[in-house]
């Protein structure tokens, strides 16, 4: 592992890179091994879009589908089995990683159906049965930041079930998250249950932030702020990730063994042409987080990044320029309100659509 790479500079840094990408090839071949052991890759997530691109644009799972299908199983089973085999040999993979870290990085996550996320308990439910199919301690059970799902993320916590809490894009549901982990631990502590193995991150989503805002910002006549606001939006997220996890509340669970849930920077893929390929995750490199990369942008950051701790430079002007979007008329909390429903609604209409290529695959196989 070449120690000048800047994603394992960045590892050192405190800042863990993922892997937003899945496919058997890239387990099967050995690629995976490879960016774990040359790039420090250290995770991986997963949701129903990337699952929907690799089923449909490869044959890998041709010969599953066409066994499942002919066992009678329907679209949804037949991803269900598909998702955890593909998860559990990524866990294997990442074992030694899971290992190496006592527990701290080396986690794949995998997604609750997202067609579930109005509907708490059936997202906790489908939750624990996942997490015991999967069978892997290094597993984490990705939940929507939805007010639906709180509760589901705390009792699951309370019962030694890693979760990602997926599609936050604000630091006021950032905050509601962060209790019900703490919450799920101090329930766990309660019931003298071993803290020092559950893991959690808080998964804010970033560039979409912008790519909604930007457009607003050019009719307000402030195209001076473009690019900014998603940034900003994120200082403050890690701004109250650092007063909920330094306070007297946390020292006792601290002291229990447990570890804090790390921000995890989502959408920091550019969208904005105009910008650099890395843009967002060099403005958010901090400690005691999280960046999951797609492909492209992972070897965009291995080729060109400059890994340097630099969230305190946003953080600076983070509260001027969200002002200076209010005196421009525009709600914040709107915004991310709208990109909370829209990515519940984007997610689940990959899912469906992805079990309906499911299902045209299985009926062409079979025939």
């Amino acid at each position: 592992m070449a120690s000048d790479n800047p994603l394992v500079r960045l590892g050192a840094l405190g800042q863990s890179p993922w892997y937003d990408f899945i496919t058997r090839e890239l387990i099967a071949t050995g690629e995976l091994r490879a960016l774990i052991s040359e790039d420090g890759l250290l995770g991986m997530t997963s949701n129903p879009t990337i699952f929907e691109k690799a089923i449909a644009s490869s044959a890998d799972y041709d010969d599953d589908i066409r066994r499942l299908a002919a066992e009678g199983h329907g679209a949804e089973e037949i991803f269900e089995a598909l998702a955890i085999a593909d998860v559990r040999a990524a866990c294997d993979a990442f074992r030694a990683v899971y290992e190496r870290t006592g527990g701290a990085d080396g986690l794949v996550s995998l997604e609750v159906s997202p067609t579930l996320a109005r509907d708490g308990a059936a997202t906790e439910a489908a939750a624990r049965r996942l997490w015991a199919a999967v069978a892997r301690p290094n597993l984490m059970i990705k939940i929507p930041g939805t007010v639906e799902g709180l509760g589901a993320i705390e009792r699951c916590i309370a019962d030694g079930i890693n979760v990602n809490v997926t599609l936050l894009f604000s630091v006021a549901r950032h905050e509601a998250v962060m209790e019900a982990y703490l919450r799920g631990l101090e329930r766990r502590a309660a019931a003298g249950q071993p803290l020092d193995h559950v893991a959690s991150v808080a998964s804010f989503f970033v560039s979409r932030v912008d790519t909604k805002v930007d457009p607003m910002l050019e009719r307000a006549g402030r195209a001076d702020l473009r690019g900014t606001i998603a940034i900003a939006n994120a200082c403050l997220a890690y701004a109250a990730f650092e007063r909920v996890f330094r306070g007297a509340r946390w020292a006792a669970l601290a002291g229990r063994g447990a570890r804090v849930q790390r921000p995890l920077w989502a959408s920091t893929s550019t969208k904005d042409p105009a910008l650099p390929d890395v843009y967002y995750v060099e403005a958010l490199i901090a400690p005691e987080t999280v960046n999951t990369l797609p492909p492209e942008t992972f070897a965009a950051y291995r080729d060109h990044g400059a890994p340097q701790v630099r969230i305190a430079e946003g953080s600076e002007t983070a509260t001027e320029r969200l002002a200076a979007l209010a005196a421009a008329g525009i709600d914040l909390d709107t915004v991310t309100r709208e990109l909370a429903a829209e990515g519940v609604d984007k997610f689940a209409a990959s899912f469906r659509s992805l079990l309906s290529g499911i299902d045209s695959k299985a009926g062409a196989l079979a025939g």
